[in-house]
Order: structure tokens, then sequence, then C-alpha cells
């Protein structure tokens, strides 16, 4: 049978297409539908909150749709766009100063876990594991491999795009219907930042499922020379040891400040009482003044924080607050998380032991970085 010469059936290309299309579609879908819903759910618990609030007011002058607006507006405000207000006193539109830090826990929490579920389903696809697979290469657990086995492994970019693109998908109606209240998002700040939150907990999430390769660290610092690559991850993960290291330090430096704000709450415990009793006297409006305190806990241990650093923060215009001296503030408006800023004037020691926090921030940095040194 020397004559005889083998061949090999192929497949007509849109069979193949449709074939790939069969196997990475459930990766896509799974991807849309997960950032739909956590798009929705995030909005819907913020709407469901501010409409309670809303109810229980004893002073509701304000129509349903104005409530549903501002839930809007809190919605997107919670991926760091800015506010702009349009009912001010002057007449001209203001931004609004601060955006609450814990805002942005629920919705990086939701589309990080819509991510991840849809690149890894929970039946071991997308994991990557053993030494045997290629970094950032998801195989599945068990089986061959082939189409009777089971699904093949999903496409973390497909499951990422599902996820940002299905997400985006429900935030830009709600961003145009948040732009007709008096409380309003920036477009151009939301046109940046709602994406970039979106984008970066979707990749978080997508490399998450597959166990946190280093393939795509490795390929996002090909930007950088050469030499300075190796330094970074060869040969003994200096990267990694000063990552540890950092993160570390700003914990300790974030913690501290923590500390510092609970401390100055206590020192002035009645202030802080009376601003918030003076600010609502029904329990619905105290419930929300507690809320909108929690939210901005984490921006006021920041504060704190670069209180203890040396530089301090600005109140106002040109009025800063250190520990070595605190000029004095315009009138402060009766907020209770306010009660904790220094009394204007001189330092004393008492103000000067604020830079505990940092040289314990700098311990924590070196103790990390020795730890790393030795064991390597």
């Amino acid at each position: 049978m020397a004559g005889v010469i083998q061949t090999t059936a192929r497949r007509a290309p849109l069979s193949q297409l449709r074939t790939r299309w069969h196997d990475r579609a459930p990766g896509m879908a799974a991807g849309l539908l997960g950032g739909a819903f956590a798009a929705g759910l995030g909005l819907a618990a913020v709407a469901v909150l501010v409409t309670l609030l809303w109810i229980s007011s004893p002073y509701p002058v304000r129509e349903p749709d104005d409530a549903l607006h501002v839930a809007a507006s809190l919605w997107v405000l919670a991926h760091g766009a800015e506010l702009i207000r349009t009912d001010t006193l002057s007449g001209v539109p203001a931004p609004m100063g601060v955006t609450p830090l814990l805002l942005l826990a629920p919705p990086v929490w939701l589309v990080h876990r819509a991510a991840r579920d849809a690149t890894d389903p929970g039946d071991g696809v997308g994991v990557a594991v053993g030494a045997g697979a290629k970094a950032g290469v998801g195989v599945r657990l068990g089986g061959a491999g082939g189409r009777g086995d089971g699904p093949h492994p999903l496409s973390a970019r497909l499951a990422w795009a599902g996820v940002v693109v299905g997400y985006l998908g429900v935030a830009t109606p709600v961003v145009l219907y948040a732009a007709g209240g008096e409380l309003r998002p920036s477009l151009g700040w939301t046109a940046v930042c709602l994406p970039l939150v979106t984008m970066a907990a979707a990749g978080a999430g997508a490399w998450t499922a597959f166990g946190r390769p280093g393939g795509p660290v490795g390929r996002a610092l090909r930007v950088l020379p050469r030499n300075l690559r190796e330094l970074l991850v060869l040969p003994d993960a200096r990267l990694g040891a000063a990552t540890r290291a950092a993160a570390a330090g700003v914990t300790v430096l974030v913690g501290g400040g923590a500390l510092l704000l609970v401390t100055s709450l206590v020192w002035h415990g009645g202030t802080a009482r009376g601003a918030f009793l003076r600010l609502s006297e029904g329990w619905s409006g105290q419930f929300a003044v507690l809320l909108l305190c929690l939210t901005l806990v984490p921006n006021a241990a920041v504060w704190a924080a670069v209180y203890g650093l040396g530089p301090g923060f600005v109140l106002g215009a040109g009025h800063v607050v250190g520990p070595l001296s605190a000029a004095p503030a315009p009138l402060l408006p009766p907020f209770p998380l306010l009660a904790a800023v220094p009394e204007a004037g001189p330092g004393t020691p008492l103000h000067w032991a604020a830079g505990v926090v940092p040289v314990a921030a700098g311990v924590a940095v070196g103790w990390f970085t020795a730890r790393a040194a030795a064991v390597g």
C-alpha cells in the first residue's frame, strides 16, 4: 500500500468558526449576564436604601422621581465619579468635594465576583494548576479536554469583555438618567472613572479565577527596560517582596490614621455627639447621618494618616491643619467627623505624638524587607 496517500479531512471555515463560537460563547454570555446582574444589584441596593430613607423622612419635600435621581447619582459616585450640585445658593453649579471611599467597595466586589464566576463557573474551568501548565493558561481539572468530556476552558478575555460590556450597558442609561437631576454626575469624570473601575475590577476577578498566574504581570512588565525588568522579577522575586513590604507599610499607616481618628473623636466626644444630634431630630435622619459618617471613615483615616506624616490636610482655602500648627479654619458645619479636627494654634507634644504612626509604618516596611532578604 505504498501508493496510498493519507489525507486529512478539513472542516469548512464556517464550520470551524461556528465550533469556536460554540466553545467560547458561554464565557461571553456568562460575562454579559454577570456584568448586567452586578450593575443591577448594586443599583437596586442603593435605590432601596435611598427610597426607604425618603419614605421614612418626616419632611419629604421632594418627589419620588427626585429620590431615584439621587440614588442613580450616588451609584455613579460609588465608581469614583464627581457629582455636581445645581441647586446652590449662588446659582452656580458646584462640585461635590469629597467622594466617600467606602462606596467603592460594593461595586468593585460585585464586578470582581461577576468576572471570577464568568471565567470559572465552579467546575475547575479556568484554574491554572500544576507545574506543567503554562503560566496564564487555564486548564480544566479532570478529563482529557475533548468536547465529550465537558465544557472547554473559558476564555478569560471573553469573560472579561462580557462583564465589562454588560456592566457598562446597564451603567450608560443610569448615567443619562442621573444627568437630569439636581445632583448630577460630571460626564467627564464619569466617562473616565466608571469604565476604569469596571475594567480593573473585572480584570482582577478573571485573574483570580486563573489562580493569579504570573503571565499577565510578566507581559505588563515588558514595557520596561530589560535591566529594570530583571531587577524587579529575577532572580529572587524582588517585585513580590517589595509589594508585600509596601502593602504592609500602607496598612500600618492607614490603620494608625484610623487609630488617631478614633482617639480624637473620643477626646472630643461631646462635640461629636452634639453635632450628630443637631443635624437631624428624627431617627431616619440620624440613621442617614450615621451611614454618611460610616462611608467617610476611610477618608478620615487617610486624612489622619497624612496629619501624622506631617504635611497635614487643608480645610477650606489655605487653612492647613498639621501637627506643628493649625491655621484658624473657617466656620465648619456641625458634622460628627469634623469634631476630630484639632483646635487652631501651635502644636503641642500631644499633637506631635501623631508622628509615631509613620515611624511604625517605616518599621513594618523594614521588617518585611529584612525578612524577604533573609529568606532569599
